[in-house]
């Protein structure tokens, strides 16, 4: 019988943070962070190790637009793949709103190295 593997044993993770100061739905938060892994995964060198791992995921959340850029900023200076989601407006919130952001896939220590001080959405 194969051994089933243990989150410590993946290499490769994707941070998905959410904005918690939008009130979104619950559908529409799903839809938000479907959008954004979709995004960053297919920027992502490590897409294909990450797929066949199970694509390992965090939903974290950020209280504010600016925590959420200086995520994404903090991500793209570390050189890791990064989506940044702009809604269209038609639903809940405003057009343009930046609603959500994806780190990774990429190696789990450089995603905790960002987000590991952030809470589960």
């Amino acid at each position: 019988m194969a051994a089933t593997k243990k989150s410590s044993d993946y290499e490769y993770k994707q941070a998905i943070i959410i904005r918690t100061d939008l009130l979104m739905g619950k559908g529409k938060t799903a839809a938000q962070a479907a959008h954004a892994s979709v995004t960053a995964a297919d920027k992502s060198p490590h897409k294909t190790e990450w797929m066949r791992e199970g694509q390992k995921k965090i939903v974290l959340k950020a209280t504010s637009e600016a925590e959420l850029l200086n995520l994404f900023q903090e991500a793209q200076r570390a050189g890791l793949p990064t989506a940044i989601i702009n809604d269209a407006g038609l639903t809940q919130i405003l057009p343009g709103t930046t609603t959500c952001i994806a780190i990774g896939p990429a190696p789990d220590k450089d995603v905790d190295a960002i987000t590991s001080r952030l809470k589960l959405l």
